[in-house]
């Protein structure tokens, strides 16, 4: 019975409420004329952003057919549920588990035209440090890096979550802020190199003060 319920019932479970949560938010989208150029162009785009704002960034894939990775694990196979029912789209693996297979998956997403997200600091942290996975697909599909920056002031904080994961409230205001575009990763640089990663971490930082400015206006 548990095992029914946890794949035919809590699936669609999670997606309507989540769809709730969605359609109760005020989101404030600033998108840069870099960001909206790439898109009209159909260039190769990644999406990068702290592993704690991914359930507020969800709410995008639609918005831009973003595919992602999900582990094999129950809960990648809800995510994965539920990011397909979003208009998205996922490779299944991990850095921890079945890690290459999930990026070659990904790279092949990317080159059919759908932009990838990636929380850079996942899937175990540490948080708000930059792994180099996000540097190797730039690499791979000459694909831009667009930094993505939130601000939810009244959301939920799961504390004891390694990433701090944040909810927001339902009916609340949030505001999502870019970047200007860095890369793509040429094949002379290292995608292991802590400079990317120090400007990488930089440019969201910029972003979700940029964010917290948006909330303001």
């Amino acid at each position: 019975m548990k095992a029914a319920f946890r794949k035919h019932i809590l699936p669609w479970l999670v997606l309507w409420i989540y769809r709730l949560f969605v359609w109760s938010w005020n989101t404030k989208l600033d998108e840069p004329p870099e960001l909206k150029e790439a898109l009209q162009n159909g260039e190769p785009l990644i999406f990068a952003f702290w592993h704690g704002h991914e359930l507020a960034v969800a709410q995008l894939t639609k918005r831009y057919r973003l595919a992602t990775m999900t582990s094999h694990s129950k809960d990648g196979e809800l995510m994965t549920f539920v990011i397909h029912k979003l208009g998205g789209t996922t490779s299944r693996g991990s850095s921890s588990r079945g890690g290459a297979g999930g990026l070659k998956g990904l790279i092949r997403l990317v080159k059919t035209g759908r932009p990838a997200s990636i929380a850079v600091d996942g899937p175990r942290g540490p948080i708000y440090e930059v792994k180099p996975g996000v540097f190797e697909l730039s690499r791979l599909c000459k694909a831009k890096i667009f930094a993505v920056g939130l601000d939810a002031p009244t959301a939920w904080i799961f504390e004891k979550s390694w990433n701090k994961a944040i909810l927001p409230k339902p009916f609340s205001t949030i505001s999502v802020s870019y970047s200007i575009g860095m890369g793509p990763v040429t094949s002379d640089m290292d995608p292991k190199s802590a400079e990317l990663a120090s400007e990488l971490k930089e440019h969201i930082s910029d972003a979700c003060q940029q964010a917290r400015k948006l909330i303001d206006s």
